[in-house]
Parts: C-alpha cells; sequence; structure tokens
C-alpha cells in the first residue's frame, strides 16, 4: 500500500467547500476521490490538511491517499488532471512515507484574503476578491493586526459552530499589502478555528473603515466572546495560500 501526497489548486467558487458530506454533494474531495476510484477501479478516500467553506479558494491544500495503485507518479499527476474539472488542478504528486498525515502533520498554514478597494466592482474578480468601495486606512489596520500575533484564546474570532476543544492557537504574523486597489491580508499561524481568518478579516476591515479603534480588536480579543466581535468576511475573499510540514 503506497501514501500519496497531492498539492491542489482549486477554485472554490461553485463547490460547497474542501469536504465530502455525502455523494450527493458537489465537493472538491468528492471530485478528486471520484477521479482516483476510477483510476485503478479502487475505492480511495483523501485526506486533506483542513476543511475550506463553500465558496473558499486555494492555491496550495494538500491532501493524502492510500491506494494499491502501481502507476507513476507522473502517470497518478497526468490522469488526475485530465479528468478532473478544469477548476482543479493537481500542482504536485509526491510517493511519501507511510507515516504522512496530511492533517496531523501540519506545522503552520497561512491564508490569503483578498480586498477590492475600488470605487466600483470589477466583474472579473468578483468572485475572488471581497468589493468594499470606500477608502480602508491600511495604516490603522496594520496596527490593529498587531494585537491578534501571539498566542491567545480566539474564542471571540471563531464560529460558535466551532467544535475544539481548546481555542487557543498562535499567530505568528499578519501582513497587509495594497497594490493600486487590491488589499491581501496575509495571516500565518499554527492553526486556525472555523472562521477565524474571516472573522478577524471583519475586525480590520471595520478598523479600516474607522467604525472601530485598533485597541477595540485587543478588547474584542480579551472578552472572549463571539458576540462582541466582528462580522464574518465574505467567503470568496479567503484562499488556503500555503500549508507548512
Amino acid at each position: 500500500m503506497r501514501n500519496i501526497k497531492i498539492t491542489i489548486e482549486y477554485d472554490g467558487s461553485r463547490y460547497k467547500g474542501f469536504q465530502r458530506l455525502n455523494d450527493s454533494e458537489n465537493t472538491i474531495q468528492g471530485k478528486i476521490e471520484s477521479v482516483l476510484s476510477k483510476m485503478e477501479d479502487e475505492k480511495i478516500e483523501i485526506i486533506g490538511s483542513g476543511r475550506t467553506d463553500m465558496g473558499v479558494h486555494a492555491y496550495n491544500q494538500v491532501a493524502n491517499f492510500k491506494t494499491n495503485s502501481n502507476l507513476s507518479i507522473k502517470k497518478i499527476n497526468e490522469y488526475l488532471n485530465k479528468y478532473l474539472p478544469e477548476d482543479i488542478v493537481i500542482k504536485k504528486v509526491e510517493e511519501v512515507e507511510d507515516r504522512f498525515h496530511s492533517r496531523y502533520n501540519v506545522k503552520q498554514k497561512v491564508y490569503l484574503y483578498k480586498i477590492n478597494n475600488s470605487k466600483t466592482q470589477d466583474v472579473f474578480l468578483r468572485k475572488y476578491s471581497t468589493h468594499i468601495e470606500k477608502s480602508l486606512d491600511i495604516e490603522l489596520m496594520k496596527k490593529a493586526s498587531e494585537y491578534l500575533v501571539g498566542e491567545h484564546d480566539f474564542t471571540s474570532f471563531a464560529s460558535s459552530k466551532s467544535k475544539k476543544k481548546s481555542n487557543v492557537r498562535e499567530i505568528y504574523s499578519i501582513t497587509i499589502n495594497k497594490n493600486k486597489d487590491i488589499i491581501d491580508i496575509f495571516v500565518e499561524g499554527n492553526g486556525f478555528l472555523y472562521n477565524m481568518v474571516r472573522i478577524i478579516v471583519g475586525a480590520l476591515i471595520d478598523v479600516g473603515l474607522h467604525k472601530k479603534t485598533p485597541e477595540d480588536v485587543k478588547i474584542m480579543l480579551d472578552k472572549k466572546d463571539r458576540s462582541e466581535a466582528s462580522d464574518t468576511a465574505p467567503a470568496k475573499g479567503l484562499y488556503l495560500y500555503s500549508v507548512k510540514y
């Protein structure tokens, strides 16, 4: 039995998310498993590094699966990209040691959130960024982000649906860049709670619009109460940027 690791890029616009919930749902995992299972006529289940919600994208999602196939790595890669839909691409296929687990072995992840801060919506970016017409104060957003870096209890920044035993996570860095009208927010940490990045971005947007102060973000964090924090930013601006082992 071989253990195969794959790196996946996908446009999540038309999918119910990464994780397969049942065979009738249109998911990234479901599409990949369907192609793999036909490849060697064996039932294959893939394990993702984590879930992404409906409408969320990925540059470098990682998954692994076990197979009895004797096909070469190159052939597996070619087969997947031939039969998967155009909005899912397998960037890399590797054979790894049997103990490798794409979820349990993760050391850190980087998420990217894209904001289109132009006066008018860009029709070509509408599925891949969140449009905010009013100008955002980037310097205030950067100041607010500093309160979130480090190890904290992120209960205020987790969806009420989150079922984790502990809400303590460590954020290594939050980087905010602006190039013309596009704002990129990179959040790097050792793990993330359900909707955590999108709630963080929601808070930073509120600061950028002068609805809240940077100090308000620290208060949100200290309250450890989801109702005290900002709204969740839309899914379409979020990307799983990289997974590190």
